[in-house]
């Protein structure tokens, strides 16, 4: 797998200023699990049972960020995105 550079990476400090910040590193374990710290779920209000959806952002076919999104957030910017389009197809 070849390394990007921060230049080239999706998630670079200029694509990233002022919309994100590091809220805390998480581990993964040999199942694959990782544990999401109490103060960043609380900040999020992220409770047991929350579904989240994990999106992820590339360039050069290299997956080079994740974000965890709450589901019904992700499914209302879908639905808006879509919405309008939906709606201009059908009419047409």
């Amino acid at each position: 797998m070849a390394k990007t550079t921060v230049k080239e990476n999706c998630c670079s400090p200029e694509e990233m200023a002022g919309c994100c910040k590091v809220e805390a590193l998480v581990s993964i374990d040999e199942r694959g699990q990782m544990v999401l710290p109490k103060e960043a779920r609380d900040k999020a209000g992220i409770r047991a049972g929350d579904k989240l959806a994990v999106i992820s952002w590339g360039k050069g076919g290299e997956v080079s960020c994740l974000t965890l999104m709450k589901a019904e957030a992700f499914g209302g910017m879908v639905k808006g995105m879509l919405g309008p389009l939906m709606t201009e197809i059908f009419q047409k």
